[in-house]
């Protein structure tokens, strides 16, 4: 019977600028649920895998946060007698650069003690040397990451009998948002071995690519209501999933039963692993609107009031009136859980030493109900006027002011080509100046499509009900896309 497994994580209430919370478990293409964590080791010159206990404790205390991961694990083939015993800590540091809305985080390992057992053969971590670094973009909506990573160990082979060196090098890439987070790891081994069988001098060199993803992710689920006299039909829910892969390819030296290379023979394979959280249900407030039964947005604006991007008291939504500049802000602000600071602020200054407040647009007074969501906005980058310092909060919504708000909200907005380029739009020549970069990121990810004439319709304003659908292809942007492009594209096809 394998122990329940402990993980105690210790979190200050200080907010890191730090990157996804889903990070893959170490640096040794582990992957792990609640219970049980499981590796490959390669030292011995044959793939084994290990499995058993760990135990995670991380502190973080203003610009550093502290890891330690301690794993007692044993082959999962009970013919093969062995036990691997590691202890290590890794310290991550964070310099942030508000003036570039980006953080440089440096990480290094501060303790570490290791030994492997597998069959006769005992391998005991001499030295460990591991720098990382990460610069991490914080963007409004999810905070984007790239980093890479070299290290080495040392390891003596029963004391006096040899002894193995593992080159480590590799880099990870990730985001993290309020719809999910992934971080992926490519780490590349270089394992040379030098040591004695019987009275014979072996010496023998291998490769070990791994290629390791950490992902969870949120999704909205209908469920209906079995019984036919309630009140409530049926409604979403919020399903939290979290998904560890990883895949091993490696290229060792043929191996005879005494553990002697067979002349330069090589035999390469792949071995892959997978682990899954239990998924986390939240039910959420169900819709009671009269005026969208039947409607073909019925499904998204349901979505989006159960997700409390939609607020509204009455009992009509009226999705076919045009959505507002003041209405779009907050619903992208609440979409991505965005949420105003003020109330919090206040609890914290008195109105005795506040000084007055003053707006970013003349227009939208601090009295305005939307005034924080759209004073956040702006703060954040992610909306700025129309002419001077008015904003025209009450202004009906174009599709090239509302593909604008979401790309900025991305961080994507400097991903078009250079200046001189078209759309893939008919009425490109239509698209303002002032949006063409947004509108051309947006067609790219998948955001938008043309009509039946492929035009993009820039002027064209959006009603409740078609803003409501581009807000949830953007949640599914986050949710799925995002997940695809860090994950899949990168392990199957790297």
């Amino acid at each position: 019977m394998r122990r329940f497994l402990a993980v105690f994580i210790v979190l200050s209430l200080f907010i890191m600028p730090a990157k996804a919370l889903a990070v893959p478990t170490e640096f040794s293409g582990g992957v792990n649920n609640e219970y049980e964590y499981e590796e490959y080791v390669f030292l011995s010159g044959e793939p084994i895998k290990f499995t058993g206990d760990f135990k995670i404790t991380e502190t973080e205390n203003k610009d550093k946060k502290t890891i330690n991961y301690r794993f007692t694990l044993t082959p999962e083939d009970k013919s093969i007698e062995g036990k691997l015993s590691r202890q290590v800590t890794y310290v991550t540091t964070y310099t942030r650069r508000d003036d570039k809305g980006q953080t440089i985080a440096q990480t290094s390992m501060s303790k570490v003690k290791e030994t492997i057992d597998i069959g006769e053969d005992r391998y005991e971590l001499e030295d460990y040397q591991f720098s990382k670094s990460d610069v991490i973009d914080n963007r409004p909506v999810s905070d984007f990451y790239t980093g890479n990573f070299a290290g080495r160990k040392y390891y003596t082979i029963n004391r006096d009998e040899g002894k193995v060196i593992v080159e480590i090098s590799g880099g990870d890439v990730g985001y993290e948002n309020f719809w999910g987070s992934t971080d992926t790891q490519i780490v590349n081994y270089v394992i040379r071995v030098d040591r004695k069988v019987g009275d014979e001098d072996v010496s023998w060199q291998g490769t070990v690519k791994v290629q390791v993803s950490d992902s969870t992710t949120k999704k909205l689920s209908y469920s209906s209501n079995e019984a036919d006299y309630s009140s409530i039909q049926g409604g979403h829910m919020k399903i939290t999933r979290r998904e560890m892969v990883s895949r091993y390819d490696y290229t060792l030296p043929k191996l005879d039963d005494e553990g002697i290379p067979d002349g330069k023979k090589k035999r390469s394979g792949t071995v892959e692993l997978s682990q899954s959280m239990v998924p986390k249900i939240e039910r959420l407030i169900v819709p009671k609107f009269k005026d969208i039964g039947g409607h073909w947005a019925e499904e998204d604006i349901s979505k989006l009031y159960s997700l409390d991007v939609f607020d509204d008291n009455s009992q009509f939504f009226v999705p076919n009136v045009a959505m507002t500049r003041a209405e779009f802000t907050k619903a992208v602000m609440r979409a991505c859980n965005i949420r105003p600071t003020t109330e919090e602020k206040k609890t914290l200054t008195t109105r005795r030493n506040r000084q007055p407040e003053v707006s970013p647009f003349s227009d939208v007074p601090t009295t305005d109900a939307d005034y924080q969501y759209i004073k956040e906005a702006v703060e954040k980058d992610i909306i700025k006027g129309v002419t001077g310092n008015l904003f025209k909060p009450r202004d009906a919504l174009t599709r090239a002011e509302a593909v604008v708000i979401l790309i900025r909200a991305l961080g994507f907005e400097n991903k078009a080509p250079t200046p001189g380029y078209r759309t893939s739009f008919s009425d490109d020549r239509a698209i303002p100046d002032w949006a063409k970069d947004s509108v051309y990121v947006a067609a790219e990810i998948g955001l938008v499509k043309g009509d039946a004439g492929n035009n993009f319709n820039a002027g064209k304003v959006l009603t409740r009900a078609e803003a409501s659908a581009l807000l949830v292809r953007f949640l599914e942007f986050l949710e799925k896309d995002l997940q695809k492009d860090y994950r899949e594209n990168i392990i199957l096809y790297n």
